[in-house]
């Protein structure tokens, strides 16, 4: 793999400003029609798109020279970095505070299929015959949920690097209510998949977690990841539990996060379905 630097191109799409990295700057791949593979990348809570800036620059540097070429983009979560309007709604003993975090992940699987039915235009507005085959997304922490949310709901033919858990919050009134438990069985991937529906089937899973992380336990995790989650015959699934680290995103982790895009996105593979 080469180890050139990554580019940084910066877009504002109907006023949510939109960082998009790549291994060679966006004029120059205006002019390829080599295929291309898109992720996002969604940073953790109390945090901003900044945090996810290297981790990004790694990606593209440490994936680059494959049959096909990777993109990373990145943005700021609602009610985070740019986006910020109320910090104390991230905050645990705020009573909507599980409500608040679920409306954000939400929200931003939203936001990422409105990028998926646009930035395309933005890349190549005039007219080019855009090369993008799949689209992807992973997430840390925070990131991590809304990843979840958008592997069930937002994408189609996806790998999904996903890490992260929901806070210690009571499962009642009056910081859970129970208007916001029907929203879940609605949306969220556990309930889907109980429910008899399967959004997971031939998708391209790669799960890291930290066997020490004392905020997210992998064992509230555990159960749905290794018994529930069925990515079917055609599908991808790999669980990768780390030793010794916390609640945090390692350089360990983000090679093999690397790797899994190499080996599953970025080689010759028959086209995506999007």
């Amino acid at each position: 793999m080469s180890s050139q630097p990554s580019y940084k191109h910066t877009l504002v799409i109907a006023g949510l400003e939109v960082h998009v990295y790549s291994a060679a700057p966006i004029i120059q791949r205006k002019q390829s029609t080599k295929e291309l593979v898109v992720f996002f990348l969604l940073h953790k809570r109390y945090d901003s798109v900044a945090h996810v800036d290297p981790i990004a620059r790694s990606l593209i540097e440490l994936t680059n020279g494959n049959a096909r070429d990777l993109l990373i983009v990145a943005f700021d979560q609602r009610n985070h970095g740019k986006r910020l309007f109320n910090p104390k709604r991230n905050e645990p003993n705020e009573r909507l505070h599980a409500v608040e975090l679920y409306a954000t992940q939400t929200g931003t699987s939203r936001d990422i299929t409105f990028l998926i039915d646009l930035l395309p235009t933005f890349l190549y507005p005039d007219d080019e015959l855009h090369p993008i085959v799949e689209w992807g997304v992973a997430g840390i922490s925070l990131g991590g949920h809304a990843t979840w949310i958008s592997l069930a709901n937002a994408l189609y033919d996806i790998t999904s690097t996903i890490r992260g858990g929901q806070a210690n919050v009571p499962l009642k009134r009056p910081r859970f209510p129970e208007n916001f438990r029907v929203a879940l069985q609605v949306l969220d991937p556990p309930y889907l998949v109980r429910g008899g529906e399967n959004p997971f089937l031939g998708k391209r899973i790669l799960v890291l977690s930290s066997r020490d992380d004392k905020l997210v336990p992998w064992e509230a995790s555990r159960q749905f990841v290794e018994e529930q989650l069925d990515v079917g015959r055609d599908g991808v699934k790999k669980v990768s539990l780390h030793e010794g680290v916390g609640h945090e995103c390692t350089g360990a982790m983000i090679q093999e996060m690397a790797k899994f895009i190499v080996k599953h996105c970025l080689h010759k593979t028959p086209t995506a379905r999007l």
